[in-house]
């Protein structure tokens, strides 16, 4: 064998290994996760009644194999109104839900009390307060952590957040993609999946495979640790807001 021979076989070999390395490497990665896949989660709407779920007759039905909340010209809000999941306070938990809004603003409650008519304002029989997850159809919230009736914006549309004990909301730093970056993979007007993840002190939101938003909570006063799961319709405009193929996964 020639030394140019002998250096040759040399490359291959070494180009061999390394391409064994990469493969071995990139089988340890982590792989994605699809939002199809939904071992160990329960089915918490049938898809076409409103069985274990709880809200004013005016404004939800099921309707298309959706839960549907709509208001009108002539049914209007005079405040938000939610339909509420009566199958228990989850704690930790993954939630799927696939979306669809056509004006104004609603959001993915979790973790929530229900706050009964005649306290302080409230008018309604059907008004929660907690985390949301939020959704508009400008898009201008959609993706982002919000307290409903509480302590506002937490955690905006490509930020990791920290809420320390006793204090206010801090960006921890940025998500991989830009808050136009994630605008991007929202659809306007059309069907989008939301998956939501709860352990502990954490809340991470994403939309259509992207991390849009993370909360860590600290604030042993003011955060919950379990709750109601409801959705929202907002005051305003006439909307009409679709949720459909929703399923939870209890720890």
């Amino acid at each position: 064998m020639t030394q140019l021979t002998r250096r040759g076989s040399a490359v291959v070999l070494t180009v061999l290994l390394a391409a064994g390395v990469v493969t071995v490497a990139a089988a340890q990665r982590p792989q994605p996760l699809p939002f199809e896949d939904r071992t160990g989660f329960e089915a918490i709407f049938d898809g076409s009644t409103l069985k274990g779920w709880d809200g004013d007759p005016k404004f939800w039905r099921a309707e298309g194999g959706a839960i549907v909340g709509e208001t009108t010209a002539e049914r209007k809000l005079t405040e938000n109104t939610f339909i509420i999941w009566r199958g228990g306070e989850p704690a930790d938990f993954e939630l799927k839900v696939e979306y669809r809004i056509n004006a104004t603003n609603s959001g993915i409650q979790i973790r929530s009390v229900h706050l009964p008519a005649g306290r302080g304002t409230i008018s309604g029989n059907w008004v929660l307060k907690g985390y949301q997850c939020d959704i508009d159809a400008a898009n201008r919230y959609t993706g982002q952590i919000y307290e409903e009736r509480g302590r506002g914006f937490l955690a905006m549309r490509g930020q990791f957040s920290y809420v320390p004990d006793g204090g206010g909301p801090r960006v921890a730093g940025a998500l991989q993609r830009t808050d136009d970056e994630l605008l991007k993979i929202i659809k306007v007007n059309d069907w989008n999946q939301a998956h939501v993840i709860a352990r502990g002190n954490l809340i991470a939101k994403i939309l259509n495979g992207h991390v849009t938003s993370v909360l860590v909570d600290d604030d042993t006063k003011a955060r919950a640790l379990k709750g109601l799961l409801g959705f929202q319709i907002h005051t305003g405009e006439p909307m009409k807001v679709e949720f459909r193929n929703i399923y939870l996964k209890r720890y």
